[in-house]
């Protein structure tokens, strides 16, 4: 089990909060001149308790992605350009900031009450279920803490950005959604507002976008295979948001067999749709199952799309967010598709 998170860390007095920010903010050079000061490294969260985030018995998101992405990044080279953090276990009261207290329960209680699946059949009980959800939003919030300290630039978590997760609900695999539970400590922990989310998952990321869509300080960007052939069966271009919302939520669906050319075309968008919002922070979920072979999907990208992807929105957080950029490998189900995507990510996160 990793060590607990420190709550404590969360509930600085705000006096020190803000001079640990300007601290950061001069760290990376956006307060007047370019500080010399050496740039914190960007931050990549691994390890055994991530890791153990997996289904067991074939299921399409086992436990040895992890180790994939790992090993072809150390092939690589890109391991030596990041710091390497271990993963972090949340609190029952962190995850609840996203997630209803009698859901957090529900998981809690999962094994002990011999449940199978934790939704309709996607999302089965294995052992330490909690444990192992509760890592994945325990190493996202230790990755924000760390980035707002202006002790890491950017981080990488490839176990992560669970999109599906509803506030009362599993869903498509998901457990805990991280990104949500990311997004309330953002504005409730660090008063920060107005938070970009960019998702290039070839699903919609449905428990993000229904989560916030009456939110117009979310300003949501998503690019999926359309829905109409596509689980969640979400994500219409029409879906733009709801009341104060409408037209903060950015859906560009593709059809069956889209692949870099398709995506290239549409990207423009969501940079523009980000500019028009000027957003303080961007969260980046950078799930690799659109990638031309994966067995779930039917998009047809290479790596490329990726490393356009992180590279777009590495210069967009450079210029407006103060280089706040956190990024979640999603979902990605074939093991060498998601090993040469990430590694993408990662290199193009760790560019200066």
């Amino acid at each position: 089990m990793a060590p607990p998170c420190v709550e404590a860390g969360y509930r600085a007095s705000r006096r020190r909060f803000l001079r640990g920010s300007l601290a950061g903010l001069w760290t990376l050079g956006v307060c007047g001149a370019a500080s010399s000061r050496v740039r914190p490294r960007v931050c990549l969260y691994q390890g055994d308790a991530l890791g153990a985030y997996g289904f067991p018995r074939g299921h399409p998101l086992g436990a040895d992605r992890q180790a994939a992405f790992l090993q072809e990044a150390r092939r690589q080279g890109i391991d030596g350009l990041v710091e390497t953090r271990e993963p972090c276990l949340a609190g029952p009261e962190e995850i609840a900031r996203f997630h209803t207290s009698a859901y957090v329960q529900q998981v809690r209680d999962a094994e002990r009450n011999g449940l199978d699946y934790l939704d309709n059949g996607d999302t089965p009980v294995f052992p330490h279920v909690y444990d192992a959800a509760a890592t994945v939003v325990g190493s996202a919030l230790d990755g924000l803490a760390h980035i707002m300290r202006g002790e890491c630039r950017r981080t990488f978590q490839p176990i992560g950005g669970l999109h599906h997760a509803a506030r009362e609900r599993a869903a498509g695999f998901c457990v805990f959604n991280d990104l949500g539970v990311t997004i309330e400590t953002l504005r409730r922990i660090y008063g920060i507002e107005r938070v970009a989310y960019v998702d290039i998952d070839v699903h919609h990321g449905d428990g993000v976008f229904y989560a916030f869509e009456t939110d117009p300080d979310l300003i949501f960007a998503d690019i999926h295979e359309d829905g109409r052939y596509l689980y969640p069966g979400t994500g219409a271009a029409e879906e733009s948001g709801k009341g104060a919302a409408r037209g903060t939520k950015l859906n560009l669906p593709l059809p069956p067999g889209a692949g870099d050319r398709e995506f290239l075309a549409v990207w423009p968008r969501v940079v523009a749709h980000l500019r028009a919002f000027k957003p303080q922070f961007v969260l980046f979920q950078c799930g690799a199952d659109g990638l031309d072979g994966d067995p779930l999907a039917h998009l047809r990208y290479t790596p490329a799309v990726h490393r356009h992807a992180t590279r777009s929105l590495r210069h967009f957080a450079d210029t407006f967010c103060a280089g706040r950029l956190m990024a979640f490998g999603g979902g990605g189900y074939e093991r060498r598709n998601l090993a040469l995507a990430w590694c993408e990510v990662l290199r193009e996160l760790a560019e200066r």
